[in-house]
C-alpha cells in the first residue's frame, strides 16, 4: 500500500487479490445460508385463505341482519317499556282522581251532617186527626137535653137524661122562654127564667164556657142549671123540688 499525494491510499496488487478472495468467500457463505435445510423442506407451504366476493357479501348480510334484529328487539323493548309507563301513569292518575273524589264526597257529607246538627230541628208532629163530623141535634127538648149532656160529660158535670127531663117538666113544662113573675125571686126583681127556671145571677155564676150567654138558650140554661145543682146538691138527679 502506498499513499498518493492527494492523501488517498492506493491498493497494491497484493491487496487487490486478497480483497477479491474475501468477497468470494462471503458470497459463498451467503449462498449456503439461503439454501433450505432438509428439515425445512419437508413442511408443506401454508396456503392463503381464499375469500370470494359471494362469501364476503353473505357475511356482511348476516352481520347486517343480526344488527337489524338487535335494533328491532331494542325498539320493541323500548315500546313495551313506554306502553307500561303510560299505563302505570294512567292508573296512577285514575287512583289519584278516585281518591280526590272520595275525599270531596266525604268532606261534603261531613259538612252536610254538621249543618244538620247545627240547625234547630222542628219537632215532628203527628198529622192532625180529621175532625169528627159535628153531631147533629134535634131542635126540641130531646135534642136540647142530649146536647147538654154531651157538654156536661166533657166538663165532668154529673147528671142524667131522666133527672134533667124530670126537673124541666116540673119547672117549665119544656118551654125555653118560660119566666116566673110571681115567686119571691120575681118580687125581688130577679125572676126565674128558661127551661130550669134559673135566675140571672146564678146563670152568670155557673155559666159554662162554650155555651151561649143567653139565659133563654135551652142548652146553655140546662148546662148552667146542672152545674149549679152539682155544686149545691151533688147532681140535678138529686133535685126533686124548687132549688
Amino acid at each position: 500500500m502506498r499513499t498518493t499525494t492527494s492523501g488517498y491510499t492506493r491498493l497494491t496488487r497484493t491487496h487487490k487479490i486478497s480483497a477479491a478472495a474475501v468477497i468470494a468467500a462471503g458470497t459463498a457463505a451467503v449462498a449456503l445460508a439461503v439454501v433450505p435445510t432438509a428439515s425445512a423442506a419437508t413442511h408443506a407451504p401454508v396456503k392463503p385463505v381464499a375469500w370470494s366476493a359471494e362469501t364476503f357479501g353473505q357475511t356482511q348480510q348476516d352481520e347486517l341482519t343480526t344488527l337489524t334484529d338487535q335494533a328491532a328487539a331494542h325498539a320493541k323493548t323500548d315500546a313495551q317499556a313506554k306502553k307500561k309507563a303510560a299505563a302505570d301513569a294512567q292508573a296512577a292518575a285514575k287512583t289519584k282522581a278516585a281518591a280526590k273524589a272520595k275525599a270531596d264526597a266525604d268532606k261534603a257529607h261531613a259538612a252536610k251532617n254538621a249543618a244538620s246538627r247545627a240547625q234547630d230541628r222542628k219537632p215532628i208532629t203527628a198529622p192532625a186527626a180529621e175532625a169528627a163530623p159535628k153531631k147533629a141535634y134535634a131542635d126540641n127538648l130531646d135534642g136540647w137535653i142530649t146536647q147538654a149532656l154531651d157538654i156536661m160529660h166533657s166538663k165532668h158535670i154529673p147528671g142524667s137524661y131522666e133527672g134533667i127531663k124530670r126537673n124541666i117538666m116540673r119547672e117549665s113544662t119544656g118551654n125555653p122562654h118560660a119566666i116566673n113573675d110571681w115567686d119571691v125571686n120575681a118580687v125581688n126583681g130577679v125572676p126565674s127564667k128558661g127551661l130550669l127556671q134559673i135566675i140571672d145571677p146564678t146563670f152568670k155564676a155557673y155559666h159554662v164556657d162554650g155555651t151561649s150567654s143567653d139565659i133563654y138558650d135551652p142548652v146553655a140554661n140546662i148546662v148552667a142549671s146542672c152545674n149549679y145543682a152539682a155544686d149545691k146538691y151533688g147532681s140535678m138527679d138529686n133535685v126533686n123540688s124548687a132549688y
